[in-house]
């Protein structure tokens, strides 16, 4: 909206001629994200604690966890108006891969919202019920992977995959990319909602990863860059930079206070929102397979708790002390501060080895 108010005047004030730019929308987007996630942050985290809305603690989870108990959650709700307010005021809302992508963040964002509400209702760990969550979950992944369909139908998409290190495998997945599509999206929500155990944990990694996206969502958008690394050129793909920079900005803010020790949680509807977000900007760049090597410690931390139940329930044995893996360090010793950045180290190795993988075709 500021966007489009700004440009129309950029023939009469040629200050305003910078708005055009991607680059600074996406800057500017950025700031304004961070600056709503500060200002709004003490706010909130003194209303939650008003209507004590307060983090329920699983029993079977680590003894070290059980002080958290209380802790203001659902700040994911402050996570997604950081950053679709920002988008909505400087990317251009005439492009339609904005509003899936805001669309389809805010749909993940909703269910996570209805699994944090029961929570907090019934004053347990156990909001909605594993089928209808996961259900949820695919009626949206679905419903996007249609709308990618028909943009598809009329050459506004192609449902082509990348893969890294192959520069001639460009497979065309035509009516089967519906199904892969949602389960990238399914797959990444959950991702991230599994990484959310320790304070900062998810919302730093995360970080590192939509920045890292940010810088593909430019790359997609331009001509010479896109030529020049072999990439899927897609013009429109350029206004979701502006989408990426307000994640960035929106999770350096919510990390200001969900640093350890944490003043307020993501919840579901912060957890949720983001891994849908991040799996949509993947399918509109074409970069799905890349975001496997992007959110490496998401990966890791999904694949530990489908290692541990695969284990448990051929063999009766736990490969894991615990999962999510950040469990495990934690029983083995390590203090959750150490975990916390040494993961973050991780993402940020997996993060900088995907860009390598660009050239390395």
């Amino acid at each position: 909206m500021l966007y489009h108010l700004l440009f129309r005047f950029h023939d009469t004030l040629s200050l305003l001629n910078v708005t055009r730019y991607i680059t600074f929308r996406t800057a500017a987007a950025s700031i304004t994200a961070l600056a709503v996630s500060l200002l709004l942050g003490g706010w909130m985290i003194r209303k939650l604690r008003e209507f004590q809305i307060g983090q329920v603690i699983r029993l079977e989870g680590p003894e070290s966890h059980r002080p958290k108990a209380g802790t203001p959650t659902m700040g994911g709700l402050l996570i997604l108006v950081s950053a679709i307010v920002p988008t909505l005021l400087w990317a251009d809302l005439t492009n339609p891969y904005v509003w899936i992508a805001v669309l389809s963040t805010l749909a993940f964002g909703a269910i996570g919202f209805a699994d944090d509400y029961l929570k907090m209702t019934r004053r347990n760990h156990h909001g909605l019920r594993p089928r209808y969550k996961l259900g949820g979950q695919l009626v949206v992944a679905l419903a996007v992977g249609v709308v990618l369909l028909v943009l598809a139908s009329k050459g506004l998409y192609n449902t082509r995959l990348i893969f890294p290190f192959f520069k001639n495998l460009i497979p065309d997945l035509g009516y089967f990319y519906l199904a892969f599509s949602g389960f990238v999206l399914v797959a990444w929500s959950n991702a991230v909602n599994l990484t959310d155990g320790l304070d900062g944990l998810a919302i730093s990694t995360f970080a590192v990863t939509a920045a890292t996206f940010t810088a593909l969502a430019y790359v997609t958008g331009h001509a010479v860059l896109a030529d020049y690394l072999l990439l899927v050129r897609f013009p429109p793909a350029g206004e979701l930079t502006i989408f990426c920079g307000s994640l960035v900005g929106a999770s350096l803010g919510f990390l200001w206070y969900n640093s350890y020790p944490a003043e307020i949680f993501m919840g579901d509807v912060g957890s949720l929102a983001l891994g849908g977000a991040i799996g949509t900007v993947a399918l509109l760049i074409k970069q799905e397979l890349l975001l496997v090597i992007v959110g490496g410690v998401f990966v890791l931390e999904a694949a530990s708790v489908v290692i541990q139940v695969t284990s448990f329930k051929l063999t009766g044995k736990r490969v894991f002390r615990m999962a999510p893996l950040h469990h495990h360090f934690e029983l083995v010793g390590w203090s959750e501060p150490k975990v916390i950045t040494r993961f973050l180290i991780v993402a940020i190795v997996c993060a900088l080895f995907s860009l390598t993988t660009l050239k390395l075709r």
